[in-house]
């Protein structure tokens, strides 16, 4: 009788953790992990054909999203009103919130959506208490906005279940392509010198996973699960902070050794029921997304240094363009910029300048 797949994946599973990691069964460990993340995306394709795993339905709004995440009553809705004034449900038991409650943060000018979701719980990925569908919308966010209780911190299980679904917190992309070809088997390149797996692991794993031709070029010293990562192709990236809830019913001489008990994240301290410290946690959102304010200057005009436009840290005039209007781009001449970017006032700069914090910008279009 033909195993199914979650057979497959706990056979796979069980040889991995019989046997002794070391440098002789390294391949063969790493080998193995591929054919899991083969079985494992052939899983999750087979779920959404069948219409599970659908996140909740959430139109994204402002200039970024933040998705509140924590185990139940944290004081996560608490925390939204606080930041936000929306009306999110507060109660004092588990799965107050039965789906997610949007509201939006105005902060120096930006203005970001903050989304109260349901509680996450142990064994979320594999779909217990909605989790498939809070962890879809927390993939789609900019920021996870993790909620502590200072009396019961371990944030470990949720940042496991995060891990499962695919979500990586406070990491970039591996440097690894990964292009299928028609013929020549599997070719490796690497630029870098390689301590963590070597270029044979690498061509293993790409042929456990089922690539048959394909050129790989690696220009980072990943080990074998950030390799995993680039050969699953589903992984996403966001940023992550911690905001350590309820510390109005404790003494300030314990934070120390409640954050040493939370991951490595930036943290900020607060009392979502009593409004303490919910401005540096603003300013925190703010900066962990990494938003700059620029200011614009129509031409033979002064600029408007009241309503800066909000973009993303190493945006463009291109970038700036998009975002004023969709005709700029092409009909785009150049630019005068004055400010941190500009290496004299009113240099005339391309659509492809990076712009900074505080930078004054004039565009100039073909007419």
């Amino acid at each position: 009788m033909a195993k199914t797949i979650e057979e497959q994946i706990k056979e796979l599973e069980e040889e991995i953790s019989n046997t002794k990691y070391n440098k002789a069964t390294q391949s063969h460990i790493g080998r193995l992990k591929a054919k899991i993340a083969r079985l494992s995306a052939e899983q999750e394709k087979r779920r959404s054909t069948k219409g599970s795993g659908k996140g909740y339905n959430v139109k994204k709004a402002g200039n970024a999203t933040v998705a509140l995440v924590g185990f139940p009553s944290v004081g996560k809705s608490t925390l939204l009103n606080q930041l936000t004034g929306a009306k999110s449900e507060v109660g004092d038991y588990h799965f107050t919130t039965l789906d997610v409650v949007p509201g939006v943060m105005e902060h120096k000018h930006a203005k970001i959506q903050i989304l109260d979701m349901p509680g996450l719980i142990r064994d979320a990925s594999r779909g217990k208490g909605r989790g498939r569908e809070v962890i879809a919308a927390a993939r789609s966010s900019d920021l996870i906005l993790f909620v502590a209780d200072v009396f019961e911190p371990n944030l470990y299980v949720l940042i496991n279940e995060l891990e499962n679904a695919g979500i990586r917190l406070n990491q970039k992309k591996p440097d690894v392509v990964i292009t299928p070809t028609d013929r020549g088997g599997i070719n490796v390149l690497s630029t870098v010198r390689m301590t963590k797996m070597d270029e044979e692991l690498a061509k293993d794993m790409t042929s456990a996973f089922g690539y048959v031709n394909a050129n790989i070029v690696i220009r980072e010293d990943v080990d074998e699960n950030q390799f995993l990562d680039v050969l699953t192709g589903n992984r996403v990236y966001i940023k992550a902070l911690i905001a350590v809830n309820k510390v109005d019913l404790i003494d300030e001489s314990q934070l120390p050794e409640i954050y040493a008990r939370l991951p490595d994240f930036r943290k900020v301290a607060v009392s979502a029921q009593q409004g303490t410290g919910i401005e540096q946690l603003k300013d925190a959102i703010f900066e962990t997304i990494d938003l700059i304010r620029v200011y614009m200057k129509p031409q033979g005009q002064e600029a408007d240094m009241n309503e800066p436009l909000i973009v993303r840290r190493d945006s463009t005039v291109g970038d700036v363009c998009d975002q004023i209007h969709r005709s700029f781009r092409p009909n785009f001449r150049y630019a005068n910029i004055w400010g941190p970017s500009a290496k004299f006032p009113g240099q005339m700069v391309g659509i492809d300048h990076v712009v900074q914090d505080g930078d004054v910008i004039s565009i100039i279009i073909k007419r």
